[in-house]
């Protein structure tokens, strides 16, 4: 019976993993050179976590917010930021209808399963709020009556960074919905080679198919709280939340709520692995884009802060 069970358990680990493979293979034919970084965005979605891309503009955010989309086969809306986008721009507004003499709600383009917040940071804090309800309730509040969201939901924003004109740092309540920040930066020059010769993305993104249905990714989420952490992996864990609220080094320490999106994050990459079971490099693997835009160092460290934050806590804090 063991063996049954065993045997079991690896035909679904196998599955799993080729699935999942296939998406980050498939992506990888539109966005060159960037496994780490795919792997990275589909960890976030499989955990059910909003993600935040931040970079220059034209190095393939947009793009890689589009990609998702297509191949997992989600229903998929684009949200430009600007300075003058109104919070009812994004959450729909309600109009009165003559004919029924009554009051009716007309969705916003956030009804949809993958909203894409392009340059979220252009807009004003006031129209940023307006996401704040949908990342962490899956639903929409106007005039005293709530609506929900589709389910699978994500929120992917796109930052452009804060030294451009016409941008509006986010609040760090609006940052801690983000599951997962991440950064593309350039190609290496082989990937740019293949970039510049090759097909124009576009025209590859509208001739590619959905790997995964929502109904896959949703049973997929499911089987992430079921990967295996062990007690000393809690304590690991644990030990990094705890330096940081300690260490003079933070401005503050990281919230249990960035625990669990640390520890989410960790059994979503060993699933992406295809194992049920967490490593502690799956822990270090994610905690940079998992906290890097939730810690500040007391200290300027310049552009790249969130990195040598990260890598100052993982140096600090040893494996049980």
């Amino acid at each position: 019976m063991f063996e049954s069970l065993t045997s079991k358990s690896s035909h679904s680990e196998t599955k799993i993993d080729s699935e999942l493979e296939q998406v980050i293979s498939k992506a990888g034919e539109i966005i060159l050179g960037k496994e780490q970084v795919l792997r990275l965005a589909l960890t976030c979605l499989l955990a059910r976590g909003h993600l935040l891309l931040e970079d220059l503009p034209g190095v393939g955010k947009t793009t890689l917010a589009h990609l998702l989309a297509k191949l997992l086969g989600l229903q998929y809306q684009r949200i430009q930021f600007t300075s003058d986008l109104l919070p009812a721009d994004i959450i729909g507004v309600s109009i009165f209808d003559q004919n029924k003499g009554a009051f009716q709600f007309n969705p916003g383009p956030v009804f949809t399963q993958l909203v894409l917040a392009d340059e979220i940071n252009r807009a004003t804090p006031k129209t940023q709020s307006a996401l704040l309800e949908a990342m962490e309730e899956c639903q929409v509040t106007v005039e005293g009556k709530t609506h929900p969201l589709p389910n699978p939901f994500f929120v992917l924003a796109t930052q452009n960074p804060t030294s451009q004109i016409c941008t509006f740092p986010l609040p760090e309540s609006q940052l801690d919905r983000f599951f997962m920040r991440i950064r593309l930066g350039y190609p290496d020059k082989k990937a740019e080679r293949a970039l510049l010769a090759g097909e124009d993305r576009r025209d590859l993104l509208q001739s590619l198919k959905p790997v995964l249905t929502p109904k896959r990714l949703l049973e997929l989420q499911k089987q992430v709280p079921q990967v295996h952490v062990s007690d000393a992996l809690l304590d690991y864990c644990q030990d990094l939340l705890i330096f940081t609220r300690t260490s003079p080094k933070f401005h503050n320490g990281l919230s249990p709520r960035a625990g669990l999106a640390l520890l989410r994050s960790a059994r979503a990459w060993a699933l992406l692995d295809g194992r049920f079971q967490v490593i502690p490099e799956d822990i270090q693997t994610v905690l940079p884009t998992t906290v890097g835009h939730r810690l500040h160092s007391t200290a300027d460290t310049g552009v790249d802060e969130s990195e040598g934050v990260s890598r100052y806590l993982l140096d600090s804090v040893p494996i049980p």
